[in-house]
């Protein structure tokens, strides 16, 4: 493999990751893959590709406008699928997650994850076989605050780093937060506190609520897939 291959959504962790892939010297590509995107994110992610490829003679960029395929899933698809509006926006993903691959193979480049450690290993806020099919994670061992405090060491532009995060999967651009019901501060406290849940506040009680919900649920994508087991005395001898 020769280089790296990113998704850039307009968010600091995409950001992030490409600035550092960028870093290392090697041919790294940014690909920009909107999708009905409302235009600040479009805007922020375009600003980005722009700021590094300026920046890194290693770096170029790709435009792929998901729009009109993603149109035709929705064509093809039984209408309550088409309804159901998470099952869209993780089909968002997964088609994004299938063009960087597309990408990444014709032209010898490892999928670039952009995941953060709360999202990651905490609360599971990705999509299973969408931007969590990636073939490196450099920033998985990054909370959420470490992942902006690094963005500014490394330059990532303003406009990024103070934009409210954003997972780019909803036309009308609700924040993570919106989604979460938590802050990324918050959800980081809850992911490190061992303590008495007696003795705290009521939101601080919410938010462990929130975290340990969303922990639970979304095991599944944090784990191997269950595989089942053949026992030898069921096999043929």
């Amino acid at each position: 493999m020769d280089g790296f291959i990113v998704g850039v959504s307009g968010g600091v962790d995409s950001a992030l990751s490409s600035t550092l892939c960028a870093l290392t010297g090697k041919p790294t590509l940014l690909v920009s893959m909107p999708i009905r995107q409302t235009s600040k994110e479009h805007e922020r992610a375009l600003d980005h590709i722009e700021d590094l490829t300026h920046r890194f003679d290693n770096v170029s960029s790709l435009e792929v406008d998901l729009t009109a395929s993603f149109t035709q899933i929705e064509h093809d698809l039984p209408e309550e699928t088409r309804q159901d509006n998470l099952a869209m926006a993780n089909t968002r993903s997964r088609l994004r997650m299938l063009s960087l691959y597309a990408i990444g193979q014709s032209q010898g480049k490892l999928v670039c994850g952009t995941g953060n450690k709360v999202e990651d290993f905490g609360i599971g806020f990705y999509t299973k076989y969408g931007d969590g099919g990636v073939d490196i994670s450099p920033i998985g061992d990054l909370l959420k605050t470490e992942v902006w405090s690094l963005a500014k060491e490394v330059n990532v532009i303003d406009s990024i780093v103070t934009a409210k995060p954003t997972d780019g999967l909803w036309s009308d651009a609700r924040s993570d937060e919106d989604q979460i019901g938590a802050t990324y501060p918050e959800l980081e406290w809850a992911m490190n506190y061992k303590g008495d849940g007696s003795i705290l506040s009521e939101r601080q009680q919410t938010v462990l609520e929130i975290y340990n919900r969303l922990h639970k649920q979304n095991l599944h994508k944090m784990i191997p897939i269950p595989v089942c087991r053949i026992p030898d005395e069921c096999r043929e001898s």
